[in-house]
């Protein structure tokens, strides 16, 4: 089947505490976002990248490629007011058959193991995500106060969240809710199951100036 992925790189950097959006930040010495893309790209030289990105990043982005002598081919879609209309956006580019897969334009560190695990098992399961385990103690708010609750029943989500093409645009379809957190949220929004596979440590979201520093290391 055929591979897709769509990269959604929106960000403000607002956290970051600078004025480059945080995907365009470099690290080791090349933009964030160049790291994502080389990483699909590794992994399967024929895969057909989408990456989404607001109007108004798209010439800093080219100038970018530019500067890095970036040839690395993907088409490029206009970011929307929210994820899910970005990821919409995305959706248009990818035609006929095959598994698409969604991924955070700041996690350039997800394995290649991961990916592959992601895809295959969307063949049979359609709707599939990565996740970890929680390792810290959690607690839950409540109206008076917080108690613990056992961290065994939950996972943290990363991305690339991978799902049958057909039925990612059918739960594109649907009319945009907050309850709309990330893609697995839209599809099991109709009903749908999601299921689970290991992801990796380092797959994580640069958000914030620590992350950078993490990021730097891993690197």
């Amino acid at each position: 089947m055929s591979r897709h992925v769509i990269i959604v790189a929106g960000g403000k950097g607002l956290r970051m505490g600078g004025d480059i959006p945080k995907q365009f930040l470099p690290v080791g010495g090349r933009p964030v976002l160049m790291r994502t893309l080389e990483t699909f790209y590794t992994f399967d030289p024929s895969i057909h990248i989408i990456l989404v990105l607001p109007v108004s990043q798209q010439a800093y982005w080219k100038e970018l490629c530019d500067t890095c002598h970036f040839a690395l081919h993907h088409d490029i879609a206009d970011g929307g007011e929210t994820r899910f209309y970005s990821v919409r956006n995305g959706l248009a580019y990818v035609k006929g058959e095959g598994l698409v897969g969604v991924h955070d334009g700041v996690r350039p560190f997800v394995s290649h193991e991961v990916i592959a695990r992601c895809y295959e098992a969307a063949r049979q399961k359609k709707a599939v995500v990565p996740v970890v385990e929680v390792v810290e103690t959690v607690r839950r708010l409540t109206e008076w106060g917080s108690e613990t609750v056992p961290r065994s029943s939950y996972r943290l989500v990363q991305t690339p969240q991978v799902f049958d093409a057909a039925l990612l645009r059918e739960a594109y379809c649907q009319k945009y809710t907050d309850a709309f957190t990330d893609d697995a949220s839209v599809v099991e929004a109709m009903g749908k199951k999601v299921w689970l596979v290991p992801g990796n440590r380092e797959n994580i979201k640069l958000t914030t100036p620590f992350d950078l520093k993490i990021a730097e290391v891993l690197v």
